[in-house]
Parts: structure tokens; sequence; C-alpha cells
């Protein structure tokens, strides 16, 4: 809390101290931007459905990836010579700058809804995959010992120990890519720049317009929706572990 105010401080600082009159519209004041938002019914009407749109985009997006990612790791557990096929392509993946991805998505997929969600996909894949691969293979050496002294089935070996210790890992890996899918979703809009108006499509918008108070406004309410599921799987993930796995609260799970 104390941060927060700070922060809000530091703002109004900025605006009033350390700019000039004729460049504070750079960073207008915190209240004038809640005003532009919040007072104006259009704006406001605006934004309440560009964060609809984007949130759309972004949780099916998400919940792609992580079906996949996990999938792609639990297949890359049980087989080695998966992990060894296919995980330098998930890097190659990760470092291919994703703008340079979007004129071949739009011409294969078109610019709206279908595009947007496969490059939320993209963004959003590689840290699922890496963190719920490394959970799976971090169970105990001892604990497999013992499974094998009860010549336990690999379904066994899965479900018992290898399932419920990548958890911690996994859950971390979906905060990271709840964030990500946001900003991909954002990207796509952005880029895109057809269909419905998202988040990110009005950020285009009033940029292009110079309307700062409402582009500051659009960038807080993208903030807050990656916020809000960044909380969401922090919250999933503290209550699926926090009984049984000791790492749960000091990780922050």
């Amino acid at each position: 809390m104390a941060f927060s105010l700070a922060m809000v401080g530091l703002w109004y600082l900025l605006s009033y101290v350390m700019l000039a009159d004729d460049r504070q519209f750079l960073l207008p004041p915190l209240h004038e931007v809640w005003n532009a938002a919040v007072g104006d019914a259009d704006v406001r009407g605006e934004l309440r459905d560009g964060l609809a749109v984007t949130a759309k985009e972004s949780f099916t997006g998400l919940a792609i990836a992580a079906a996949a990612g996990m999938l792609f790791a639990v297949a890359m557990n049980f087989r080695r010579w998966v992990e060894r096929s296919f995980f330098p392509w998930a890097v190659v993946l990760q470092t291919i700058p994703i703008l340079a991805l979007v004129p071949l998505i739009g011409g294969l997929f078109g610019f709206d809804f279908q595009a947007r969600v496969i490059v939320t996909v993209l963004i959003a894949l590689f840290p699922i995959i890496t963190n719920t691969l490394f959970g799976l293979q971090s169970a105990e050496e001892n604990l497999h010992e013992l499974l094998t002294l009860h010549h336990a089935s690999r379904s066994t070996r899965f479900w018992k120990l290898e399932f419920p210790a990548s958890l911690p890992a996994t859950f971390t890996g979906l905060r990271i890519a709840a964030g990500l899918s946001v900003i991909g979703a954002i990207v796509g809009e952005f880029f895109f720049g057809r269909g419905e108006k998202g988040v990110g499509v009005l950020i285009d918008k009033y940029r292009g317009q110079a309307a700062t108070k409402e582009l500051i406004a659009a960038l807080l309410v993208s903030s807050l929706l990656g916020i809000v599921v960044f909380w969401g799987f922090s919250w999933l993930g503290r209550i699926s572990t926090q009984r049984w796995h000791a790492s749960a609260d000091e990780a922050g799970v």
C-alpha cells in the first residue's frame, strides 16, 4: 500500500514539477486520466467493450497454450527422444520475433479473432512447456527408487509422483504465461488492426489521435487485466499445493 501511494505521488511530482506546462500532456495527472476514462461515457464504453474483447482473446489463447504446453511437456517427460526432437524447436519459436510472423499469420488465418489467438498462443506457450517439464523432472530420486522397489507402473509413477511434484513449477509457468497472454492479444490487435476493437486497437487509435489521457487509461486497463489473471493463477496454485508442498508459500505460488 505504501509503495502504491509512493508511485502515485511520484506520478504527480513528474506531472506538476518535472514537466513544463507545455509538456504536461505527456504525463497528465492521474485524476485527469481517471476523468477521461470514467467521466466520458464514450471512452468508458470503448474501454469496457475493448477489455471484454481482449479478455476473450487472451483467455482463449492461454487455455490453448496451457493444454498444448502441458501435453508437450508430459510427452517429453515420457519419451526422451521427444524432448530431444521437439524442445529445440520450442526454443526456436521463443527466439523468433513475433512481429516477423504477424504478416504470415495474417495471410494464413486472416486478421480477426483466430489470428489474434494464434499470436497469444505463440507468446504464452514456452514458459508453460519449460516450467511443466522442469517440474515433472524435479521429483526426488529417492522417491523414484521407492516406486521402483514396489514395481510401480509408468502411469502410477506419473500420477503419484511426477505430476504432484510438477504442480508448483507448472503454476509458475501459468502465472508467467497469464501476463504474456494479455500482451499477445494486444500485440495481435495492434498490428492486425481489424475485427473487433480490443484494447490494442484502442491503444493504436488513441496514439494516432495524440489522446494521451485515453491512451494511458487503455494501458492501465490492459495492465489490470494481466494482474487479475496473474492473481487468479496464484490463488489457484496456492490452494492446490499449499497443504502438501512446502515450497508453495515460500515461492508465493
